[in-house]
């Protein structure tokens, strides 16, 4: 533990940045902020503008984005996976704008809850709670499969 005392440490404070993006998210443009947080089942969508909320949405997804690849950097060490994982977030991002769009334009608002999750995949850093540990373990199993 010791011997990766500078590797924890750098860890913890991108954490620490990753929970200063969602404390400060009043500060990027959302009015689903407000929207998801009262009664929003059979409510109809606020209003919104499309330009705005896009860029917003572009620009917090990638920040949470290098901070968790500077993360799966720091932990893995090892540059080809992070630039897989970077591929990763892009081609998540295209599916999930493309995904919250949809929903917001061709569906009525019964799609709430729908619209409720992809947009959570797009302003939290979840990824990097899945792709760490699928990252370690393909890690693992590479390293069972060398030493035999």
């Amino acid at each position: 533990m010791l011997k990766h005392k500078r590797e924890i440490l750098f860890s913890l404070f991108l954490v620490f940045l990753l929970a200063m993006v969602r404390i400060l998210e009043s500060q990027f443009y959302d009015p689903f902020l407000e929207y998801f947080k009262g009664e929003y089942i059979g409510n109809p969508f606020p209003a919104y503008n499309s330009f705005k909320l896009f860029f917003s949405l572009l620009f917090r997804y990638a920040l949470n984005s290098v901070i968790s690849l500077a993360i799966i950097l720091v932990l893995f060490n090892d540059f080809k996976l992070t630039k897989f994982a970077s591929i990763l977030y892009a081609f998540f991002f295209l599916i999930l704008i493309i995904a919250f769009f949809a929903i917001l334009n061709l569906s009525d608002y019964g799609n709430n809850f729908l619209l409720f999750y992809v947009r959570r995949f797009l302003i939290q850093p979840l990824f990097v709670l899945l792709f760490v540990p699928a990252f370690y373990y393909q890690n693992q199993i590479s390293r069972k499969n060398n030493n035999s």
